[in-house]
């Protein structure tokens, strides 16, 4: 899914990545520079030294689905259908068409009756529902997710993520929660810019298992 050579850039130092899977979970501490190299494989920052690839491809050749933390910071429409369906109107999709394929998404996250609703209204949670639903109508080539489940109740977050596994989109999620993590193809443990460990989720959770980066489910079955 993605591959990254010779990549120097603010405090990322990664000689050497090869991450593949539908579904590969990016972990470690705050500040390790999980965000900027995030950033950098969506293509929303140009990388300083080496290169990056995504599906193949550069990350200017790819289709992201975006999705951060703070959701409410990139909202750009005050009704939530507008917002849902923006990228969509961007590319000129025919109004028909486009009402569908957002209510489609809407339906997917069981929240259809979002779409009635203005985006100063809803609550956190809500708009990291609008936020995934805008970032998938346009069917990206892959979904990049930044702690999207910080700031979420456990239900809100298992229907993200679901809904991740239903569209059947390849995704690069950052988690903080190691359970969530557990469950990826693959995981990518970064501490101060560094690739530390990287592999399985068995293979990177065994060298974990005296940390706090542990699953706790895993500890529990022990």
């Amino acid at each position: 899914m993605i591959s990254v050579r010779g990549m120097r850039h603010h405090l990322i130092d990664i000689e050497r990545l090869d991450a593949e899977g539908k579904r590969v979970a990016l972990i470690g501490p705050n500040g390790a520079g999980k965000t900027t190299l995030l950033e950098v494989l969506a293509g929303m920052d140009k990388l300083r030294e080496g290169s990056v690839k995504v599906l193949g491809k550069s990350p200017s050749q790819v289709k992201v689905g975006w999705v951060g933390e703070f959701p409410d910071r990139t909202m750009l429409f005050s009704r939530v259908c507008d917002e849902v369906a923006s990228s969509l109107r961007f590319t000129k999709v025919d109004q028909e068409d486009a009402d569908l394929i957002v209510m489609e998404s809407m339906a997917m996250l069981k929240r259809p009756d979002l779409l009635k609703r203005y985006t100063r209204s809803l609550s956190g949670g809500e708009k990291a529902l609008v936020a995934f639903a805008a970032a998938i109508v346009n069917s990206p080539d892959i979904l990049i997710l930044d702690e999207v489940d910080s700031h979420l109740d456990e239900a809100t977050a298992g229907i993200i993520t679901d809904a991740v596994q239903l569209s059947g989109i390849p995704t690069l999620f950052c988690t903080q929660d190691m359970d969530r993590a557990s469950t990826a193809d693959h995981v990518i443990f970064l501490r101060d810019g560094r690739v530390q460990f990287s592999g399985s989720p068995a293979e990177v959770f065994g060298q974990l298992e005296d940390s706090c980066f542990y699953p706790s489910l895993w500890r529990l079955s022990q």
